[in-house]
């Protein structure tokens, strides 16, 4: 009962994380570039004040439910769940020391303005988006491979 009460969490959990990041690289960065920069730098400066919350706490659930199942789990799910979690923590890392610092010079040049080259920095952002982002979707589908094959043996025996 326990590790289907964290399963369920875990699948959760890195469903909405994998979705958050899946919707801004189909829909926000594309919407990004079209509007003209100003525009851009404000709404991203907005938009992190709440994903600092809610994909932290995402990612944390995340890596925490997945690794726990890896604990309580045997075998090939052990090695599935295990790989998800590290897959969250490497989406927690490319998030703080890929995103977070150019997040910290976009709220900076909202104040002010952007400097020369900054197209560069908004590229980098981006890439660390997409690299976060296919950690994230990766962990989840290894989480749902997880839930199949226990869904596979019968809900009686252990994964």
């Amino acid at each position: 009962m326990r590790t289907r009460l964290l399963l369920g969490l875990s699948l959760f959990s890195t469903g909405l994380l994998a979705g958050a990041f899946a919707y801004g690289a189909a829909n926000l960065v594309p919407t990004f570039r079209s509007v003209p920069i100003d525009m851009r730098l404000d709404f991203h400066t907005e938009l992190m004040k709440m994903n600092g919350i809610t994909v932290q706490g995402a990612m944390a659930v995340s890596a925490l439910g997945a690794l726990a199942l890896a604990a309580l789990t045997r075998g090939r799910a052990r090695v599935l769940a295990a790989t998800a979690g590290l897959l969250t923590v490497a989406s927690f890392l490319i998030t703080r020391f890929g995103n977070v610092p150019i997040n910290g010079r976009i709220k900076q040049w909202a104040a002010t303005a952007p400097p020369a080259g900054h197209e560069e920095f908004l590229s980098r952002w981006e890439l660390f988006n997409v690299a976060r982002t296919c950690t994230a979707a990766a962990a989840f589908v290894l989480l749902i491979s997880v839930a199949l094959r226990r869904a596979g043996r019968g809900a009686t025996e252990h994964p």
